[in-house]
């Protein structure tokens, strides 16, 4: 007679709340509009012909997108000309910045941590979920980790069944 033990699942009956920052990422794609494609020789931008490529160009390809505006080119860029460019966007894009897409993506998780209701973890032992396919700013994780700590038991990284201990509150 074969005896069957019951498998105990001591992860899920631990306490513990895991909670993935990849859950407040930005669904919209992102795209990034590099304005050293309109400077003539690769040096200025002359007036005329960038209004030109302004008034024809199909901005209704950032539909829905997340547009980042930089210059990857060494030349000065007059600041009308990107906010041409925010203004052609308005009407698509769903979020407009000005700056690299590393940096718009840790503002975008700032946003997002402010609007988090941070009460459902009072008093819980948190673990913040450190892989994945996603790839989360570190920004984010210090952010989350900083509002956390005003509120949590505990705060550990990784996975329940192996996490690294951030925070502990001590016991009054």
């Amino acid at each position: 007679m074969e005896i069957q033990e019951n498998i105990v699942n001591k992860v899920a009956n631990s306490g513990l709340l895991t909670f993935d920052l990849a859950s407040l990422k930005s669904s919209a794609e992102t795209s990034v509009y590099d304005i050293k494609d309109n400077l003539f020789h690769g040096l200025i931008l002359r007036e005329k012909d960038f209004r030109e490529f302004v008034k024809l160009h199909d901005w209704s390809t950032y539909q829905g997108k997340n547009v980042c505006i930089i210059c990857t080119a060494d030349a000065i860029v007059p600041t009308w000309a990107y906010m041409l460019l925010a203004n052609r966007l308005t009407p698509y894009a769903n979020e407009i910045f000005f700056g690299d897409e590393e940096t718009f993506e840790v503002i975008l998780f700032e946003r997002a941590l402010a609007k988090l209701d941070l009460e459902r973890f009072r008093d819980q032992r948190v673990v913040v979920k450190g892989c994945g396919d996603i790839k989360i700013p570190t920004a984010a994780f210090v952010n989350f980790t900083s509002k956390l700590s005003k509120v949590a038991k505990s705060i550990m990284y990784g996975e329940p069944c192996s996490t690294v201990p951030i925070f502990k509150r001590k016991s009054t």
